[in-house]
């Protein structure tokens, strides 16, 4: 899959949007990596320590520009100008916690901002796949043991999590109506796809209220982390696992359009699902020193204790299966975060996408 998948980016024009963010930074370098023109829209970055900006990827790739998917007629420009023949959509408001303080900003990025990009692929005659990223939080959470599979109702409690199965919804609405595989070849030529990834983890997040950003602070300031749900348990997964699932997907939309657009999960092996906690604790481990404190708050918003995702369907119908299992995802991570200070973020970025692919 290695050799296929880089022959087949090798040349291919792909617009990312989200490229300053944390898993769109690592998706453009390595689509570049393999040779794709890559063209990022993006808001400027969290950081100044972002992976995107320690990386300098946007001075590498055929164009970094800033633009607010909020925007449909500067969405519909850029796609006009470059016309792309492949659509990554990951630009979006990440957080929870964040999304309870500005919810309707929530819902405008997240909702509105996904379909401007639908439309904008509409009105673009280059673009053959799209590959809309949403989150494992889309679905109606049960806070049951069995994991969710890609046929299960869309919900969400909270203004972030309801804004990505809003989302679902959406682009289940464009592909019936404007990208169904039956007119495929007489209506239209787009291949539409929806993805949902577990918690992803890796190198370059900074990201506020997330487990890993929070962890490094704390570390690198030598104060003890401090964990407010301990309990809740999370599908953890290296960036780089999703991503290879949605380099494979996009491949086998353009040999196949009519096969592979629907939506699909990408998540970790079942024993990889950890409390935050024990993850937090295997994060410290690999540092070597640090301590973890409880501040959990029962008064605090709500927040999913229990999510996994069943990624069945990907491991038989696409043949992707996650490389890492959580000790290796942690691992990963964490000699990213322990070496970025004193190298060269780019080669560090490329090693590590070079010694995933070499996993077997």
């Amino acid at each position: 899959m290695k050799g296929n998948l880089r022959d087949f980016y090798q040349g291919k024009r792909v617009l990312v949007t989200g490229h300053t963010g944390f898993k769109g930074s690592w998706l453009s370098l390595w689509l570049y990596e393999m040779g794709a023109e890559v063209v990022g829209v993006g808001l400027d970055p969290y950081s100044e320590r972002d992976n995107f900006v320690l990386s300098g990827i946007g001075s590498r790739i055929l164009a970094d520009i800033r633009a607010d998917i909020r925007d449909p007629k500067g969405l519909k420009a850029i796609l006009a100008q470059y016309q792309p023949q492949i659509v990554f959509h990951l630009a979006a408001q990440p957080l929870v916690r964040l999304s309870y303080e500005i919810p309707v900003e929530t819902y405008q990025v997240n909702v509105m901002g996904t379909i401007h990009v639908m439309e904008a692929i509409r009105a673009t005659e280059s673009v053959r796949v799209a590959v809309m990223v949403t989150t494992d939080k889309c679905y109606e959470n049960k806070e049951t043991l069995a994991g969710y599979r890609e046929d299960d109702p869309f919900g969400g409690y909270d203004p972030y999590s309801s804004s990505k199965g809003a989302c679902e919804i959406a682009i289940q609405s464009w592909r019936r109506s404007f990208f169904n595989p039956v007119d495929y070849g007489i209506r239209h030529y787009v291949s539409l796809a929806s993805v949902r990834a577990g918690n992803v983890i890796g190198g370059g997040d900074w990201a506020k209220d997330r487990i890993v950003p929070d962890c490094i602070r704390a570390l690198e300031a030598g104060k003890p982390v401090e964990i407010r749900s301990p309990k809740a348990v999370r599908p953890w997964e290296h960036v780089l696992e999703p991503l290879s699932g949605y380099l494979m997907l996009a491949r086998k939309m353009w040999e196949q359009p009519t096969s592979y657009c629907e939506g699909w999960n990408f998540g970790p092996e079942p024993d990889s699902v950890l409390t935050v906690w024990e993850m937090a604790s295997a994060l410290v481990s690999c540092f070597g020193e640090g301590a973890l404190r409880d501040v959990s708050d029962p008064s605090a918003v709500h927040e999913a204790s229990l999510l996994t995702l069943d990624i069945t369907k990907a491991k038989t119908r696409l043949g992707w299966k996650p490389r890492l299992d959580a000790a290796g995802a942690i691992a990963l991570t964490a000699d990213w975060y322990k070496r970025y200070a004193r190298e060269d973020v780019y080669a560090l970025c490329a090693g590590q996408i070079k010694k995933y692919e070499g996993e077997e």
